[in-house]
């Protein structure tokens, strides 16, 4: 399948491609790479056509046993060393029900932090990680800036006997962390 052909199928960022009515018979692997920092590589070197890496982004999904990119013809598998997507920029909305923080990805993805899309942490043997929940089973990392931002509008709040920081969007609580 040429490049033309899957972006007219799969449409704009803002809509879902019909993943559900896509059965494709060729499956395997390809030599296709996110790294740590959201750069996508191929064959070794880096994905300079942010159209590209956004068609890309577009047919990705994430099963059980990994990371695929999912055409009517193909569903490849590519390696994914943390999250696909960085949150690069957030900004906050004054809402009829409250605050809303809209997050942002490394390809201008939009997202309004909530039930359908949290802010959650994994923590590490040395620190925690935020993430928010995409779509397709999909993440992006929260980068260390915008994690820095939100902690200047965190509030302390006790959560099951621990002291949280936590921010307040579209009438979720989220937690930044457990203060100490």
């Amino acid at each position: 399948m040429d490049l033309q052909t899957l972006a007219k199928q799969v449409g704009t960022l803002d809509s879902e491609p019909p993943f559900d009515s896509w059965h494709p018979e060729n499956c395997g692997e390809i030599d296709i790479a996110i790294k740590q920092d959201g750069t996508w590589f191929h064959q070794g070197s880096p994905i300079g056509r942010i159209k590209l890496v956004k068609l890309f982004a577009q047919v990705l999904i994430k099963e059980a046993d990994g990371y695929y990119l999912k055409t009517p013809v193909e569903k490849m598998k590519i390696k994914v060393e943390d999250a696909p997507f960085i949150i690069t920029q957030w900004q906050l909305h004054q809402t009829e029900q409250g605050p809303a923080i809209e997050v942002e990805t490394n390809i201008n993805q939009k997202f309004i932090l909530s039930k359908t899309h949290p802010l959650f942490i994994e923590y590490t043997e040395t620190e925690p990680h935020l993430y928010v929940r995409l779509n397709r089973g999909l993440t992006a990392k929260v980068h260390r800036n915008v994690y820095y931002q939100l902690i200047e509008h965190g509030q302390e709040k006790m959560r099951s006997n621990q002291s949280h920081l936590v921010i307040n969007s579209a009438n979720e609580e989220f937690s930044l962390g457990v203060l100490e």
